[in-house]
């Protein structure tokens, strides 16, 4: 059973700025901005949704195959995948490109200003989808506009069911073309504040585009999740953290349990719980791809947090 895991690879560059932000920009100066920050601490981390998604699903046991395109430098991160098991051949290098980049600088109030270098995600339409893929599952995640158009139709057109994750490409696209998204896709995951832009942009709510798919999953950080199918809609709890470090890709975490949930065919209840457990699970570690478990563990940690086996 895989899943094709279309989106993002991408290097994270992360600073931390030992003061605040607001201690150096003059808010009447912003007009004539021009500061520098001193930024002792500093690390570089393998991330981009692609990535993040295929290192969770791959800690679950699942079989990932990231599609995405990427640069020249890629070279450390592809050593990488190979430590982690993770298939590379749905995965490309664009001649003269970087792998997209982000550059993040947070301050002691966690703040951050981030710089982000698309690079190599502008060719994501370069490689298309087979119908004669053997796959079982798709997810379109945030990756070029091009890229995520093309790579949509090409999973309807043959046959796969796949999962509408916009995420922070969602300001790309106007209410025609999310609705297009919509109608081409089985399952959409949008987080609370991106459900209130997409139901701006078409006019559709949460209860309305399940109406459209078989679910709609919506998320709310440490207030838990929605899922809404056409019969019914489930509440899912947060699980608890060991400690809380780092949220980023959390999000990517969670998707990963949808998809393992799904291709396990799990019930809904339980693929919300699963989704939520990878989540907390990612928060106690900083980065994108530095938390590992055991599945006895994961089944120990399920099981303690919603009161059945898993």
């Amino acid at each position: 059973m895989k899943a094709l895991i279309c989106g993002s690879i991408a290097y994270d560059t992360i600073m931390v700025f030992q003061d605040c932000f607001k201690n150096h920009i003059l808010p009447d100066q912003v007009h004539i901005l021009n500061v520098s920050f001193l930024v002792p601490e500093l690390r570089r981390e393998y991330g981009g949704c692609a990535g993040n998604i295929a290192y969770n699903l791959k800690l679950l046991g699942g079989s990932p195959l990231p599609m995405a395109a990427v640069g020249q430098d890629f070279g450390p991160y592809s050593e990488w995948m190979t430590q982690c098991g993770i298939p590379q051949e749905h995965i490309w290098e664009v001649e003269d490109s970087y792998t997209a980049q982000a550059y993040i600088t947070t301050d002691m109030d966690d703040n951050q200003i981030t710089a982000f270098h698309p690079g190599a995600m502008n060719f994501a339409h370069g490689k298309k989808i087979q119908v004669n893929s053997n796959v079982n599952i798709g997810i379109i995640s945030p990756d070029g506009k091009d890229g995520m158009e093309q790579h949509a139709t090409q999973f309807a057109d043959a046959g796969i069911p796949f999962i509408f994750d916009p995420g922070q490409g969602l300001p790309m696209f106007n209410g025609e073309e999310l609705k297009r998204f919509i109608d081409q896709a089985s399952w959409v995951t949008l987080n609370g504040y991106e459900a209130q832009l997409v139901q701006e942009r078409t006019g559709l709510s949460p209860k309305q585009i399940a109406e459209r798919v078989k679910a709609v999953i919506v998320t709310h950080g440490g207030d838990g999740s929605e899922i809404f199918t056409q019969e019914q809609s489930y509440e899912i709890p947060v699980a608890k953290p060991n400690k809380v470090v780092d949220p980023t890709g959390c999000g990517d975490a969670y998707r990963a349990g949808l998809i393992y949930g799904l291709l396990e065919g799990m019930d809904w209840k339980t693929i919300g719980r699963i989704a939520s457990l990878m989540g907390a699970t990612k928060v106690e570690s900083s980065g994108t791809q530095n938390h590992s478990f055991e599945m006895t563990s994961f089944r120990d940690r399920f099981r303690n947090n919603f009161g059945y086996a898993l």
